[in-house]
């Protein structure tokens, strides 16, 4: 029989699997919003999927009879939420454009790096394998999202001016998403009430801004089923996230989660024929071998 130093515990490698169940949602989730947003209002889409992930995650938190959180873990919920819902309506604004590979890795690149910094501060620094990981995912998260260079030189041109402002607003929307995993990290208490409340602040900043910017609020229905599927995997993938993040490091959570871009490459290769190239192949054989060397820092 093995010493005790030589075994994992068991509930080291539980965290990373909620956190890598998690990326799978999220990025399914940003697929399905993204597209959807192609033809309809982002926030219009956005504020109805929260509406449908927050029905699902009551009637789950009711089930499981979890306890309700405290008044201070209710005001950081509120917070994550409020913040979140605005950053993931403005990144589905930045998927609909059909630069999905260059919107993703700057917002997943600012979600993963300023939540990690904060932890790593907070906490102290982590083990070397866990430095390395970290590192291998970043460029794991960066080769499955590269954008294929085009041969159309006119296109490129064409597409140049744009993508400046896509950058900016995709660096803004992973900004929000830092924002989002360092205020649920506060929350503490049932990670699917929590859920439930972060939602409630997710629809209410995404239906002011339905009101303030006058958005068309029809839905047809393709559109409505696409926003449902993105809430429900969405809120799933945060019950998932809030429940990795309270029982583990933080930063581990944030850099596993923030591997969801490769889903999302992958949905785009398989239902729109998007290209894959190798290195997005090489990428996500990275991303499998810094999920590892993070759970055993």
């Amino acid at each position: 029989m093995l010493p005790s130093t030589d075994v994992l515990p068991l509930n080291q490698f539980v965290p990373t699997a909620y956190s890598v169940i998690a990326a799978v949602f999220w990025g399914s989730s940003d697929f399905a919003g993204g597209y959807g947003s192609r033809r309809a209002n982002a926030f219009t889409l956005t504020a109805f999927s929260h509406i449908c992930a927050m029905i699902l995650m009551v009637a789950i938190a009711l089930a499981l009879h979890g306890t309700l959180p405290s008044r201070a873990s209710v005001l950081w919920a509120l917070a994550a939420g409020s913040v979140g819902g605005f950053s993931l309506a403005i990144f589905y604004r930045a998927l609909s454009t059909g630069q999905m590979g260059l919107a993703a890795p700057v917002a997943a690149l600012m979600g993963a790096a300023i939540p990690a910094l904060v932890d790593i501060f907070m906490e102290g620094a982590p083990r070397r394998w866990t430095i390395v990981g970290f590192a291998l995912a970043i460029v794991a998260i960066w080769l499955i999202t590269w954008p294929e260079p085009s041969t159309d030189e006119a296109s490129t041109k064409a597409a140049s001016s744009g993508q400046t402002k896509n950058l900016v607003i995709a660096a803004l929307a992973g900004v929000g998403f830092a924002g989002f995993y360092i205020f649920i990290h506060q929350a503490h208490g049932s990670a699917t009430w929590i859920a439930v409340v972060s939602r409630v602040g997710s629809f209410t900043a995404t239906a002011i801004a339905v009101v303030v910017t006058r958005a068309p609020l029809a839905l047809d229905r393709p559109r409505a089923a696409l926003g449902m599927m993105a809430g429900f995997l969405d809120i799933s993938a945060s019950a998932l996230f809030i429940y990795a993040s309270q029982r583990g490091r933080l930063d581990e959570a944030v850099v596993i989660t923030s591997l969801y871009p490769g889903v999302t490459v992958m949905l785009a290769r398989l239902v729109l024929n998007e290209r894959f190239s190798r290195w997005k192949f090489v990428g996500l054989l990275a991303a499998l071998a810094a999920v590892p060397m993070i759970a055993a820092g």
